[in-house]
């Protein structure tokens, strides 16, 4: 896997998070680029933060989704596992040096500014905000990632419908190897990013690559 088009992506695991993760990880595939997760593999055996540390190191570009850092309930405890993905991620790039003096990254909160209350030292940062709506989760990726990599890439309406064309067909498949649709709703990361591989193998989105100098 290529560092120039490796996207790390740390964000909550739960299931109420899976209706964004599954369009961003869509689009960045859709895009001709590779997402990296930690999910990506399930080695117990094998410390998370040394598999972190090495997707971070492996990625020239991360969305850090800091939306789910607040508590919501009585004894609750924050979640900072995102905001020190984050803070990994920014030293690497400041302090890697050579190629890691390239990294970039894409912070996402539900609201624009609600995450300085928490991580004051990021106050005036550029980041985007999903609202919690999917298709906007995936219209601000697919924006940054566009921009950055200067590519020619579908509008973020096309790339959706292709979204719900991979997840209808792959529903269908999936029930007819007899998966529940509870099954086919917890489908492991390394399993949904190799169907979505897949399906974009044979379904290819038009005019994509990157403008003519």
């Amino acid at each position: 896997m290529r560092f120039e088009t490796s996207v790390f992506v740390n964000c909550p695991f739960d299931d109420a998070y899976r209706p964004l993760l599954r369009p961003i990880l869509f689009l960045i595939i859709d895009i001709g680029m590779t997402p990296r997760i930690a999910l990506e593999s399930l080695n117990s055996g094998a410390p998370r933060i040394g598999k972190i540390v090495e997707l971070i190191k492996a990625s020239r570009y991360a969305i850090h989704d800091l939306s789910r850092i607040q508590a919501v309930a009585a004894d609750e405890y924050y979640r900072m596992n995102m905001p020190f993905e984050l803070g990994l991620d920014l030293g690497c790039a400041l302090f890697g040096g050579r190629r890691w003096s390239t990294k970039k990254c894409l912070i996402l909160e539900r609201e624009r500014y609600r995450f300085q209350a928490a991580i004051s030292d990021m106050s005036n940062s550029d980041i985007a905000s999903h609202g919690d709506d999917p298709f906007r989760a995936l219209g601000e990726v697919r924006n940054w990632l566009t921009t950055e990599e200067r590519l020619k890439a579908l509008p973020a309406s096309a790339i959706w419908s292709r979204f719900e064309d991979f997840t209808a067909t792959n529903c269908d498949q999936l029930e007819a190897r007899g998966f529940t649709p509870a099954e086919i709703a917890a489908l492991p990361i390394p399993e949904l990013v190799a169907e979505m591989t897949e399906w974009e193998s044979r379904h290819p989105p038009p005019n994509a690559g990157r403008p003519s100098p």
